[in-house]
C-alpha cells in the first residue's frame, strides 16, 4: 500500500483521529498525490471536518504544494501552541475537570496546566462505541493527572462535582454552535444545570465558512458494527457519531483567537480569515 492510501484508510478507520490530527496527516498526504481527484478524496473522508476542508484550500492555494504544506502546518502548530496557554489559563487548584471523548487539545490544556504546578483532577467518560475515553485517560496518567473515569450514562453524578467542562471540537458554524461527539450536547445541558461552564477548545480553523450562507453542517454516521458487530438481524442501529451543541450552552470558545463567547469568536474569525471564505 502506498503512503498516500495508507493515510487515507489510517483517517477513515479513526486509526488517525482528532480534527488537528486528521487535518495534518490528510496535508502530508498531498506530498504523494495532490491532483483534484486525490484532494476530493481526502476531504470526503471526515464528512465533519471543516479543519481538514479549510487547510486543504490553504495549502492547495500556492503555486509550490511544499510550501503550502508547510505553511499550513505552521499555522496549526503556532495556533496551537496559543491554544493550550489560553486553556490552561482556565484550570484552578483543587478543582474537577471534566471531559468526554478524546481532544487531544484538551489532553494538551490539562498537561500544560499540571506543568505550571496546579494541582487538579480529571472526571472523563469511556465514550462508547470506540472508548475513545481511554485515549484521554491514558495520557493524562502518564502525564500524572489523577483521572476517574464514568461510564457515558453516570455523566450526571460526575458533572455535579465538576467545576469545568472542557470539550473538543470538530465544527463550529456560524451560529456560534459547536459540532463535536455525540453525548456532549446532553452533557453541556447537565453541565448548565449545576453550574458549570462548559467551554469548546479548538484551533479556529474548525469554523465552517459554508454555514454563513445557510449549509448544514453533514453529521457523520459509522458503520453499526461499532456498536454491535453481530447484532439480530432485524435490529437497526443508529451511530450518528456527532451531534450540535447551541450556543447558548457554551460559556467560551477557547481558540487561538482568545477565549471568546461564541457570537464574539465568529465575527473574530471573519475579520482575520477572510481568505477562508
Amino acid at each position: 500500500m502506498n503512503n498516500f492510501n495508507r493515510i487515507c484508510k489510517d483517517i477513515k478507520s479513526l486509526k488517525i483521529q482528532g480534527a488537528e490530527n486528521v487535518a495534518r496527516n490528510a496535508l502530508m498526504a498531498l506530498k504523494f498525490k495532490n491532483d483534484q481527484s486525490s484532494i476530493k478524496k481526502l476531504i470526503a473522508l471526515r464528512p465533519t471536518e471543516p479543519c481538514l476542508r479549510n487547510c486543504m484550500k490553504f495549502a492547495t492555494s500556492f503555486e509550490d504544494i511544499n510550501k503550502g504544506i508547510h505553511e499550513t502546518i505552521k499555522i496549526i502548530e503556532d495556533a496551537r501552541k496559543k491554544v493550550i496557554k489560553f486553556g490552561a489559563n482556565l484550570v484552578q487548584n483543587n478543582t474537577v475537570v471534566f471531559t468526554h471523548c478524546h481532544s487531544s487539545t484538551v489532553v494538551s490544556i490539562l498537561i500544560e496546566a499540571k506543568k505550571q504546578g496546579k494541582k487538579f483532577e480529571v472526571y472523563n467518560t469511556e465514550t462508547r462505541p470506540n472508548f475513545q475515553g481511554r485515549i484521554t485517560a491514558k495520557a493524562l496518567i502518564n502525564a500524572g493527572i489523577p483521572v476517574t473515569m464514568f461510564i457515558d450514562s453516570s455523566s450526571t453524578s460526575a458533572l455535579k462535582e465538576a467545576d469545568l467542562f472542557l470539550f473538543g471540537v470538530d465544527a463550529i458554524t456560524a451560529q456560534g454552535s459547536v459540532i463535536n461527539k455525540i453525548g456532549n450536547k446532553m452533557m453541556a445541558e447537565i453541565a448548565e444545570k449545576y453550574d458549570v461552564p462548559s467551554y469548546a477548545c479548538s484551533f479556529s480553523w474548525k469554523f465552517d465558512p459554508k454555514t454563513v450562507l445557510g449549509n448544514i453542517e453533514k453529521l457523520e454516521e459509522r458503520d453499526e458494527k461499532e456498536v454491535w458487530p453481530n447484532k439480530p438481524k432485524k435490529l437497526k442501529i443508529s451511530n450518528v457519531i456527532f451531534e450540535e451543541i447551541p450556543s447558548h450552552l457554551i460559556k467560551g470558545i477557547i481558540t487561538e483567537l482568545g477565549v471568546l463567547e461564541p457570537g464574539t469568536f465568529v465575527t473574530e474569525f471573519e475579520l482575520r480569515y477572510p481568505f477562508l471564505f
